[in-house]
């Protein structure tokens, strides 16, 4: 696909743009802590947290209930672990707090620059699972600079539903195929945005779920545009 009709970019985020796993780990210690829980293993309950983040979205996208933020998603899930990892001491109040982790998590090293490199030509923005607040919640923490975005709350849908990737193209894009690049570590993610006319980027994030990650090691087909970094795709654009 050519690349000259490409106005917009817009990324996957949590693995492409920022690092949940160590951040949620990080912040899972802390709160361990708190309760006087000294040997909790951050990256496992970040996993665990993680491996319900899929099998809840799911739930909404065939039906099974109606719409449901990702915000209440990932408290549901903390209240289904919380006492696995010893945890079961923390209340109402602080389980809504340690939820506001996921808006908390830190950007890979190269993201804000490559975002920035980017944003010099592009509009660039969020295309993401993730809830409207959440997002601009991590934007402002981590100094992500965001032209807009695009959330799961706006189109009442999760990825990869239609309605995510046509919405980008129509809002950004004038629902011109390939006027608008996805830009994320996952092939699956690139394989839906390409089916629906959106011009394709990968990064790999090969420790994403930490030394065993298997997935998304690589690039699994010829997308438009693959590189190591954000700023290694803001030079092969040029920039």
């Amino acid at each position: 696909m050519s690349l000259d009709n490409v106005r917009a970019i817009v990324f996957d985020v949590f693995g492409t743009v920022v690092d949940w796993r160590t951040s949620v780990a990080a912040e899972a210690r802390e709160v361990a802590a708190g309760l006087g829980v000294e040997d909790l293993n951050g990256e496992a309950f970040a996993n665990a947290w993680r491996a319900g983040y899929q099998p809840a979205m799911s739930a909404v996208r065939e039906g099974q209930r109606p719409f449901t933020p990702l915000d209440t998603l990932h408290r549901e899930r903390l209240d289904e672990i919380a006492s696995e990892f010893g945890l079961d001491g923390l209340d109402d109040a602080a389980r809504d707090d340690f939820t506001k982790a996921w808006h908390r998590l830190d950007p890979w090293s190269d993201s804000v620059a490559g975002l920035n490199r980017l944003k010099q030509r592009y509009i660039i923005g969020t295309l993401s699972n993730g809830g409207v607040m959440l997002l601009a919640n991590m934007a402002k923490r981590a100094g992500l600079p965001w032209d807009c975005i695009l959330s799961s709350d706006l189109f009442k849908a999760y990825k990869p539903q239609p309605e995510t990737y046509l919405g980008a193209l129509e809002l950004l894009g004038d629902g011109e195929p390939g006027s608008v690049m996805l830009l994320a570590a996952h092939n699956g993610d690139l394989a839906h945005a390409r089916s629906h006319g959106m011009a394709t980027a990968f990064v790999a994030r090969p420790t994403e779920y930490g030394p065993d990650q298997v997935e998304d090691q690589k690039a699994e087909e010829d997308w438009d545009l693959i590189g190591d970094t954000f700023e290694d795709i803001a030079e092969q654009l040029g920039l």
